[in-house]
């Protein structure tokens, strides 16, 4: 009796997913192929979630050194000893916040582009699962081809690809889209607190902030935008999804 599971060579409709799984050793046929591939897709697993929370850890180090700055600051301002000293105080430790926060999201970034490749290497193992049972295919909610789209379909993204991805909206309810706002607002007070104590006018020294505060996201969102192009045109794609016949 035939066995299902295999193609019928008489049939002479076999696969080209078919003839890997019957090259002998080495392929996919091979016992031991099962094993290597989920073992594998734990190692990703794990990689991916020690990553996310590492980006989770120094997002909320960063958030916890702001609140205390702005504490410490609250105190120096109501101390009449400080009076004179509250510009210089208030630069210093908001050059400290600035320094943490474009750190955190530099390390934020590196973290999602790690994330990234994780996904893409889950990707090409469920795309081996199909090989070898192609009727999983059906039940399989994430992708098996990595391309970029597909790969970014792990966080809801459709046709677009890194164009979703970078989108301003969707940027801005990210980790590192929330760090960026912080960040500039922390560039832009630490503009306007230096203009002030250097006795610019009030006014001219917040329009200061406020100007180096876009400035600064601009050139956030600039470099992040970069990170993401970088890691799409450097990607090295195995299995591409096919395109529907028109």
């Amino acid at each position: 009796m035939d066995d299902p599971a295999r193609p019928n060579p008489a049939s002479g409709q076999a696969s080209s997913a078919d003839a890997g799984l019957l090259s002998g050793p080495g392929s996919l046929a091979d016992p031991r192929a099962i094993s290597i591939l989920t073992t594998e897709h734990f190692g990703l697993q794990t990689a991916r979630s020690l990553v996310y929370n590492e980006a989770f850890a120094r997002s909320g180090m960063f958030l916890t050194f702001v609140s205390a700055t702005l504490v410490a600051l609250g105190f120096v301002a109501q101390g009449k000893a400080f009076g004179p000293a509250v510009p210089l105080v208030g630069g210093v430790l908001l050059a400290v916040d600035l320094f943490l926060g474009v750190a955190t999201l530099g390390r934020i970034v590196s973290a999602t582009t790690e994330e990234i490749a994780a996904l893409q290497g889950m990707a090409r193992l469920r795309h081996a699962y199909v090989e070898l049972v192609p009727g999983v295919e059906p039940y399989l909610s994430t992708a098996y081809h990595d391309d970029f789209a597909s790969v970014m379909s792990a966080y809801g993204s459709r046709a677009g690809g890194a164009r979703s991805a970078q989108s301003a909206v969707h940027g801005l309810t990210t980790a590192g889209g929330m760090v960026s706002v912080i960040d500039s607002v922390i560039a832009g007070a630490l503009v306007g607190v230096v203009a002030a104590g250097l006795g610019a006018d009030l006014t001219f020294a917040a329009l200061m902030g406020l100007g180096a505060g876009i400035v600064m996201m601009g050139v956030l969102v600039g470099a992040t935008i970069r990170a993401f192009a970088a890691q799409e045109r450097n990607l090295e794609v195995r299995f591409r999804p096919t395109l529907p016949a028109a």
